[in-house]
């Protein structure tokens, strides 16, 4: 309800996108329940009649987010044969782990308590980092299907140090710099070292 009693559709969505406005705009410290009913424009006790405390709406707002994050990258397999595949798994890395899914990162890891809880909910955010890990891994079977990548690259570890790699970038505090496309583009090139056998569409 919106402090006038008007229903709102979709209130959880609602708030989600409050959050990741406040979120972008103050950091992880100033996400407070407040600052969320505020920038929602709802009454302030709307979070707490729909969600048990802040750190269960925290934690379904990242788990919603992440499942957006997983249906971006769902979107890379069709992309095979375009461009260049470290053009396009730079894009793709880019464009699923971007800013986004660096304030998510921050947020966790100032919030132990909302940590904590997301831990406990592991059954929910496993199958989603695996079916990011499976896209990618998925788009250079795809790539090696039309040898644009050699035929016994081992995709699925490839796919696994991409990922990795990226979250190592999160975890120092760097997927965030304004030159995150350059650092995901040398990561690839590294990684596809040996195994990219394209030829490129300058050439």
């Amino acid at each position: 309800m919106s402090p006038r009693g008007v229903a709102i559709p979709d209130l959880h969505g609602h708030l989600f996108q409050a959050a990741e406005r406040v979120l972008a705009r103050e950091g992880p410290s100033g996400l407070t329940s407040r600052a969320i009913t505020l920038e929602a424009g709802v009454a302030k006790g709307v979070l707490h009649n729909h969600f048990t405390d802040l750190d269960g709406f925290l934690a379904e707002f990242m788990m919603e987010r992440f499942r957006r994050i997983a249906e971006q990258a769902a979107k890379l397999p069709a992309r095979a044969g375009e461009g260049t595949v470290d053009g396009n798994l730079t894009d793709a890395v880019v464009s699923v782990f971007g800013a986004h899914a660096a304030a998510m990162v921050s947020l966790a890891m100032a919030r132990p308590t909302l940590m904590h809880r997301l831990q406990h909910s592991v059954a929910a955010w496993s199958p989603s980092l695996q079916e990011i890990e499976g896209m990618f891994a998925a788009y250079l079977e795809a790539e090696k299907d039309l040898r644009r990548i050699s035929s016994d690259a081992d995709t699925e570890t490839l796919a696994m140090a991409l990922i990795g790699t990226v979250h190592h970038l999160f975890l120092t505090h760097r997927a965030d710099a304004s030159d995150l496309s350059q650092r995901v583009h040398r990561i690839v090139t590294a990684l596809l070292a040996g195994v990219a056998t394209e030829r490129r569409a300058s050439q």
